[in-house]
């Protein structure tokens, strides 16, 4: 086997390297120095004040903010539906750029009732927030991470194993049905891609402009895919064996699917969270529903194996198990910043599953039913979670 060469750096060709930085730097340094020879002065102060969540206790308001502008914003004021109310700020009133600041208000809410707010800056520049539902945030006690816990374990785990325990029957049928089979879990990823990219370009209109939301998808979604390709190259390098990589394939549905049951916690958690009580419920069962056919997914790679119930129980968990977690982090601490990462690794697993399976049918399938089996196959997949998505949307 022929050992990779390790091409040294030396000192000089580093310092090749570095000059061009160096010389940028000064570059930056006269600009800002000299305004590049304009003597203008900005007609306003450019402010921007995020409120990313708002906290309420029996008797008082905490909002959590943050600078997303290029100065540093002093909060002066602050009303509430129209009344000025004392308030108090934490660490500091005066926020640097991309700092974070909790802005505290003992106001005696009223359960259920709508507060407009607003924040004045030193400058008198208003920022506006809403709490639309005035509802006790939950805090982390033993009952509410045992609901959460409860809530994960319906949306994800529980559907998962119910979907897994197809796998005896599904064993029992032929090679051109576990084709379809194949092809319908393609379908099943397609439509889980579509849908979690679209619920993280969702939060990403929620992510202040400064952290750059749609460029966070694509780092997050490429980067996933590419790793995931490089680690599914080097399993096949290693073992070379076709009931490994379809183990391999499956294990890859199980995280990809994993990542979006994430994306559900999170959902659900957060509009617990914020007292949407109703749209919980009925997330929770919609998604119940729709996340069985997500425990025929991983088990369609392997239909024709003997995996042992430990590894088949290990895939569900990964499958459903995130769910729980995303229910911690969105009914405790909702944060669109996470929402927006981890459905874009979910969508970049995804797309990488599509693509491993398409070459595994195109390798182990009958030729001469591909064409029309696997469109049959997709479509199906597809058009399952869309009728089951009726539910939920």
């Amino acid at each position: 086997m022929t050992q990779p060469t390790i091409t040294r750096l030396s000192f000089q060709t580093f310092g090749l390297l570095l000059l061009p930085i160096i010389l940028l730097a000064g570059v930056i340094a006269l600009f800002l120095s000299t305004g590049g020879g304009l003597t203008l002065d900005s007609a306003a102060p450019v402010e921007s004040l995020a409120i990313e969540r708002y906290v309420l206790h029996p008797k008082s308001i905490d909002l959590h903010v943050r600078n997303t502008g290029p100065e540093d914003v002093t909060i002066s004021q602050v009303v509430i539906n129209a009344a000025v109310w004392p308030f108090s700020v934490e660490p500091s009133p005066t926020i640097p750029r991309l700092g974070k600041a909790v802005v505290h208000l003992d106001y005696h809410w009223v359960y259920g009732e709508a507060y407009a707010v607003t924040m004045f800056s030193s400058n008198a520049i208003a920022f506006n927030g809403e709490i639309p539902v005035a509802f006790t945030t939950p805090q982390p006690t033993g009952r509410t991470f045992w609901g959460f816990t409860l809530i994960g374990l319906y949306v994800g785990v529980i559907p998962v194993f119910l979907g897994i325990f197809w796998f005896p029957a599904l064993r029992q049928l032929g090679r051109r049905t576990m084709t379809f089979l194949m092809a319908a879990t393609a379908g099943l990823l397609v439509f889980l891609g579509l849908d979690t990219l679209a619920e993280a370009l969702e939060f990403a209109n929620e992510v202040p402009a400064s952290f750059q939301g749609i460029g966070l998808i694509g780092i997050g979604a490429v980067a996933t895919f590419l790793l995931l390709d490089a680690i599914s190259k080097r399993q096949t390098e290693i073992t070379g064996s076709e009931s490994d990589r379809r183990l391999a394939i499956a294990s890859m549905i199980a995280v990809g699917i994993g990542f979006h049951n994430l994306g559900e916690g999170l959902a659900i958690g957060a509009a617990y969270n914020v007292g949407e009580i109703g749209l919980g419920t009925f997330l929770v069962v919609g998604f119940i529903i729709q996340n069985i056919t997500e425990g025929l997914g991983i088990i369609a790679p392997v239909l024709r194996d003997k995996p042992s119930f430990g590894r088949l129980a290990v895939m569900g968990l990964i499958g459903g198990g995130p769910a729980i977690l995303g229910a911690w982090i969105g009914g405790y601490t909702p944060s669109p910043f996470l929402a927006v990462l981890f459905l874009a690794i979910g969508a970049g697993a995804i797309f990488e599953v599509i693509y491993e399976i398409a070459k595994l049918i195109q390798r182990d399938a009958d030729k001469q039913s591909i064409p029309f089996t696997v469109f049959s196959g997709v479509l199906t997949g597809m058009m399952l979670l869309w009728v089951t998505g009726l539910l939920i949307k």
